[in-house]
């Protein structure tokens, strides 16, 4: 039975959700904000070799 009441109250306990959820949250974030530099970054690059082939550079 002691083996019982540990896992009730271990159930229970909220006081950990709340970092569980701030860590989901933040790799989330993080997620988005990885998939955005990887869309964003070879759209500069396509830009700037245009750029740089118009004005006479090599692209």
């Amino acid at each position: 039975m002691k083996v019982w009441k540990s896992l009730k109250s271990l159930v229970k306990d909220e006081s950990g959700i709340s970092s569980v959820e701030y860590a989901l949250l933040l790799a989330f974030i993080g997620a988005l904000i990885a998939a955005a530099a990887a869309l964003l970054g070879s759209a500069v690059a396509t830009r700037m070799n245009t750029a740089a082939s118009q004005v006479g550079g090599t692209s």
